[in-house]
């Protein structure tokens, strides 16, 4: 770990970035150029006192986790996001995998999206990064780990992940999780990390035993969902996936359907995260 330079960048970086740039208000009263540290510290949902310390080149390793969440919290380049990595004494995550991270130009879109709730996903289905109108709608997708990470692993082992669906819904959206898969699979033929998913998934659902021996194929494109969330009740989304050239990243864009949809996420986002802390608003998969 070289602790000074590892400090020196993240100072430069925080003092690089325009505080519009990840959708906060500049203010008349602002004398710090860039981002305060409180500022990357909610961003990255870590202490304000622990910013300080890596600053100041006193704190412990971090790790790979909480480097990721500083990566999306600076805006990163991929360069920017190894160099991150090899200064705090790790390799830099894989393309996907365990490790798989946001790329950087999709992060910006995430920000330029503003109040409309978008997330990025690995083709396996991991969450790797989300807005805040969408952790609003959804709840922290990130936090997951282990199997638990992947959508499709979570809708069949989890009733809470099926619940947010209308029941008449849960078929069809299983349909098209198993479909997705079974694409990636035909893609990453020898793979092991997808095998090993199929595998467990296969060992845990009957559901989903039934579904991919039916061999139904399909890439989520476009598509209509209702999702019943906990404190606003049924709110109807169109979604549209933008893949990127590589198939390896989305970016899924939820829009309201009809104004009813547009008055509920209205509301969300007038009552905020105060009231519904990240993680436990709304729907934990979809």
């Amino acid at each position: 770990m070289q602790r000074e330079q590892l400090a020196d960048f993240l100072r430069r970086r925080r003092a690089a970035i325009r505080p519009a740039e990840v959708g906060l208000a500049d203010g008349r009263r602002r004398r710090t150029a860039g981002l305060r540290r409180e500022e990357v510290a909610m961003l990255a949902g870590m202490s304000v006192d622990y910013v300080v310390r890596l600053e100041q080149g006193r704190s412990s390793q971090p790790s790979p986790q909480l480097l990721g969440a500083l990566a999306r919290a600076l805006r990163l380049s991929d360069d920017e996001r190894d160099h991150l990595f090899h200064l705090a004494g790790h390799r830099p995550p894989p393309a996907d995998g365990v490790a798989g991270m946001a790329r950087a130009g999709l992060i910006r879109m995430l920000d330029l999206l503003g109040d409309t709730p978008a997330l990025v996903l690995s083709e396996l289905g991991e969450v790797l990064a989300q807005n805040r109108a969408d952790v609003l709608l959804m709840g922290d997708l990130t936090r997951f780990t282990g199997d638990r990470r992947y959508i499709v692993y979570r809708w069949f082992t989890e009733p809470a992940a099926r619940a947010v669906a209308l029941p008449e819904e849960r078929e069809r959206q299983a349909r098209q999780l198993v479909a997705d898969l079974r694409a990636v699979a035909g893609r990453r033929s020898g793979d092991p990390a997808v095998a090993g998913l199929v595998d467990r998934l296969r060992a845990a659902s009957a559901d989903f035993r039934r579904l991919w021996a039916e061999h139904e194929v399909g890439i989520r494109r476009a598509d209509r969902k209702t999702l019943l969330h906990a404190q606003v009740g049924r709110v109807v989304m169109d979604c549209e996936t933008l893949v990127t050239p590589d198939q390896r990243q989305q970016l899924l864009v939820l829009t309201p359907a009809d104004d009813e949809a547009r008055e509920r996420l209205e509301l969300l986002r007038v009552l905020g995260t105060e009231e519904f802390p990240a993680g436990t608003t709304g729907a934990p998969a979809t």
